[in-house]
């Protein structure tokens, strides 16, 4: 595979974060939509197999299969039509699916491709109602990490945009990987999450003023950038699959936790969308 110019970051960093992210996504995959009271009896501690989906222990799913249909396009001479094709791929052609079938979509990724199937030329084909801010574009948005890192900073957010786009049109969803990115990038700089996330809460405000992120967007966002996510008490951390609560979940787990393991197991310990949330604070904590 040729790998461009601009997507040739130390391999080190990917083995960190993209197998941390699928590891977060295979532990939650067995679990997935159970309770937080059932995993409060029953914590997950290690691999398990069978469970929701039926699938051997160490099954990624969507989360994990579409993040690596991005980096590969990203490693491929990228485009917004790449990252298309390959996303219709997978869920058509079985792509980067670990047993040769698609067992888990969420709806709003299922109606995109679908849409996209219709009209290749339809690329940014994902919903832009209110229904469509859930967390199907943040679970795969971690490879941009690792492209043009020193772009600036509108031409970042436009690329994360696009790329959310294929899937999940509002500009809540694109925020919110932006936000993840950015965390992300303090912490490939070699700060410590907390360290990281202090300087997430001090830029970011200022970041969507540039980008000119209507206020009542911004405003959702609050509660993460205030600077005390970490304080919030587990009942007021929702698991399911909205992005503004995914993406506060993941944070809060990466936040509250010293290792990789504790990180991922307390992430798919929350019960609900047990994959994405694992997934989404998997390839962090596979970083910091």
């Amino acid at each position: 595979m040729a790998v461009s110019a601009k997507f040739s970051p130390p391999a080190r960093a990917i083995r960190a974060a993209l197998p941390g992210l699928a590891v977060g996504d295979a532990l939650g995959v067995p679990v997935e939509f159970s309770s937080r009271a059932a995993r409060r009896r029953d914590p997950v501690l290690s691999m398990r197999a069978q469970g929701t989906h039926n699938q051997p222990a160490g099954t990624w799913s969507d989360d994990a299969a579409l993040a690596f249909c991005l980096a590969e396009a990203l490693a491929d001479g990228f485009s917004v039509a790449k990252v298309a094709e390959n996303c219709g791929r997978w869920y058509y052609q079985n792509f980067w699916t670990p047993h040769g079938s698609v067992f888990d979509i969420g709806v709003t990724t299922r109606e995109a491709l679908h849409r996209l199937k219709a009209d290749p030329t339809l690329l940014l084909a994902g919903g832009k109602d209110e229904y469509s801010n859930g967390n199907g574009s943040l679970m795969r948005i971690l490879p941009l990490a690792f492209y043009r890192p020193a772009e600036l900073l509108a031409s970042r957010f436009q690329l994360i945009f696009d790329v959310s786009a294929v899937t999940h049109g509002p500009v809540r969803a694109a925020v919110a990987g932006f936000l993840y990115l950015e965390l992300a990038r303090h912490l490939r700089a070699g700060l410590a999450p907390a360290a990281a996330y202090a300087r997430l809460c001090q830029e970011a405000p200022a970041q969507l003023r540039q980008l000119t992120i209507p206020a009542a967007e911004a405003d959702q966002f609050e509660r993460i950038l205030r600077g005390r996510l970490p304080d919030v008490p587990e009942t007021a951390i929702n698991s399911r699959g909205y992005v503004l609560h995914t993406l506060a979940a993941a944070l809060w787990c990466l936040l509250r936790c010293d290792s990789y393991a504790e990180t991922v197991l307390a992430a798919v310990n929350l019960g609900d969308d047990t994959d994405t949330t694992g997934a989404v604070a998997g390839g962090l904590a596979g970083r910091a």
